[in-house]
């Protein structure tokens, strides 16, 4: 949705994302958020409209290893929800609950623990980029198959061009900003 996004937020935001050529390997472009999060007004008030924006009743906020911790956990703050980590293999010291997606550069697999997602919780998924989607898909069978409810996913932005929604057809998808 950005029908509601002030546009002097979005102005902002974009200017705080740097475009990073050929990184993690050639012919990717990274969006590196690192400018945004350093400027503390505009990272405080992206915060507070993916809280305010965020669907009703939320009980835990799951992000992404890395930078999905970064948005993710002062959204679940914000909502006075959890936050439900979700770390590349290998990370977490308990029994897991595992799956592996596709990236536009490779594929990975994400893990979480299945024992802190209560029955029937309402989880919103936040990362900062929904790119082809696979992340964010691998992360909803995840919550789902720990018996959790996904009631939507929130991203700083989307690489449109990549066409990630599709990975998330029917489900609530918000993003602040679209390339």
């Amino acid at each position: 949705m950005t029908a509601e996004i002030p546009a002097d937020l979005v102005d902002r935001a974009s200017r705080l994302v740097a475009d990073v050529p050929d990184h993690p390997v050639p012919g990717v472009t990274f969006k590196d958020i690192t400018p945004l999060l350093a400027d503390g007004p505009t990272f405080a008030d992206v915060v507070a409209h993916l809280v305010e924006h965020a669907p009703a009743g939320v009980d835990l906020v799951a992000g992404m290893e890395a930078r999905g911790f970064v948005v993710g956990a002062p959204v679940a703050v914000g909502l006075g929800a959890g936050f439900l980590p979700v770390r590349k293999q290998g990370k977490l010291p308990r029994q897991v609950l595992a799956e592996s997606y596709d990236l536009e550069y490779g594929s990975a697999v994400i893990e979480m623990h299945p024992d802190t997602v209560p029955a029937g919780a309402r989880v919103l998924v936040v990362d900062d980029v929904l790119a082809t989607g696979g992340t964010a898909a691998a992360t909803v069978r995840l919550v789902e198959a720990a018996g959790g409810v996904v009631v939507g996913l929130s991203f700083l932005m989307e690489l449109t061009f990549l066409g990630g929604r599709a990975q998330l057809e029917g489900r609530d998808v918000r993003t602040l900003l679209t390339y």
